[in-house]
């Protein structure tokens, strides 16, 4: 059986992805960690503030994958991109300013309930950025960078 590789982003979808969502905070820099570092859905939806910051609100360098999020309970280290930085940097300010609990132990990513975003909802807003990106056709979330 011939192997078929899955689709991916373009140089040009992704740069139109990261334009359309710049305005959005936290879904912008969701799909800033899916295409600069590779994190799974399940790893990014269940990343805590300590995860990414540390305790004075400076972002992290790299994040520890937690057994309990990584998949396959494998615990490893994801180095970050310096252009994350000022996008952590902004979501720490949006959750400061929207008195969202900055706690080590708190999800970073939050629903309107201040839960923990649920993978669903991530995959229905990506499909919703595509959609106002222009795409003509919809990728799955997660699908790999050119």
């Amino acid at each position: 059986m011939p192997y078929i590789a899955p689709p991916t982003l373009t140089h040009a979808e992704q740069l139109a992805l990261l334009q359309t969502t710049r305005p959005h905070v936290r879904d912008h820099l969701i799909i800033s960690l899916a295409l600069g570092t590779g994190l799974r859905l399940a790893e990014i939806v269940g990343l805590n503030v300590g995860d990414l910051f540390f305790p004075t609100g400076a972002p992290r360098g790299r994040v520890r994958l937690r057994r309990e999020i990584a998949k396959g309970g494998r615990v490893g280290d994801v180095f970050l991109p310096q252009a994350l930085e000022p996008k952590l940097r902004r979501l720490w300010a949006q959750k400061v300013r929207a008195g969202e609990s900055t706690d080590l132990s708190s999800p970073v990513f939050c629903s309107q309930s201040g839960q923990s975003i649920s993978k669903r909802r991530v995959q229905a807003l990506y499909h919703g950025w595509q959609v106002a990106a222009g795409f003509d056709r919809m990728y799955p979330f997660g699908v790999p960078q050119v």
